[in-house]
């Protein structure tokens, strides 16, 4: 057990992050409308992916109020799921059903197709998003995201990985869900930004579902615990140093 602990805690250390911009993007997100009782429901899902088994009966159920924080040693677990759970991919067995009231943004780990071949400039990519597709907003909400001035008209295609984790979380907030599946959102971005989206998370009213390999954003937002491993789930509503505590 010990060992299995340890082998998690080295793989939950902040990445190498980019230079400190020293500005603290908005980060903050809006349900339009609350969920009700009935969230997500996952029974016996089973996924087998290049011949190694990734899911291995999975089962549980998310309520109202949970910001769940998903672990696992072998590093496409948690993807896998996620992809299953936004209909990206069939799972082998079992089954998945969200609540009737739900409405689901998703940040996915790869977002290459987002902008790979794209030709928009920032203020275009974001427009297809938004309800509001007035230049005056959306360069209002882009100067929130740190895009100014000139920014907004760079074509996405040249943008660098924390610029377009900085659009892609812009398209969430535009969404006005109230469930959040968010797969390592911290991958490329600089202190600030992370504590921006930490504190948009933390404040965010609806349900959480995530993944990081920061230990400190995990700690101060998961108040359950989910870990992938084989034959099932272990699952603890407490914060992750407890969960570690325990393990």
């Amino acid at each position: 057990q010990a060992t299995s602990r340890k082998k998690l805690l080295d793989k939950i250390t902040v990445e190498e992050m980019p230079a400190s911009s020293r500005r603290y993007p908005y980060v903050g997100f809006q349900m339009d409308r609350e969920p009700g009782k009935e969230i997500l429901a996952v029974e016996n899902l089973s996924k087998t992916v290049d011949g190694a088994k990734v899911l291995d009966n999975v089962s549980f159920r998310v309520n109202r109020g949970d910001k769940i924080a998903f672990l696992s040693e072998n590093g496409i677990a948690v993807t896998t799921l996620f992809k299953i759970l936004m209909e990206e991919l069939e799972p082998d067995e079992g089954g998945f059903q969200w609540g009737v009231s739900t409405s689901r943004s998703y940040f996915p780990l790869d977002n290459s197709p987002f902008f790979s071949g794209c030709n928009l400039s920032v203020i275009q990519w974001l427009e297809q998003y938004s309800k509001d597709t007035t230049e005056t907003y959306l360069r209002g909400f882009l100067g929130k995201m740190l895009f100014s001035g000139e920014d907004v008209l760079k074509p996405v295609g040249v943008l660098s990985g924390g610029e377009k984790v900085r659009c892609m979380l812009s398209r969430m907030m535009m969404f006005g869900s109230n469930v959040l599946l968010l797969d390592q959102p911290t991958n490329h971005l600089d202190l600030e930004s992370i504590t921006a989206v930490n504190n948009g998370l933390i404040e965010f009213k609806g349900i959480v579902l995530f993944s990081s390999h920061d230990r400190q954003f995990v700690q101060t937002v998961a108040n359950r615990i989910i870990e992938l491993r084989g034959g099932g789930v272990t699952d603890r509503v407490t914060t992750y140093d407890e969960y570690l505590g325990d393990r």
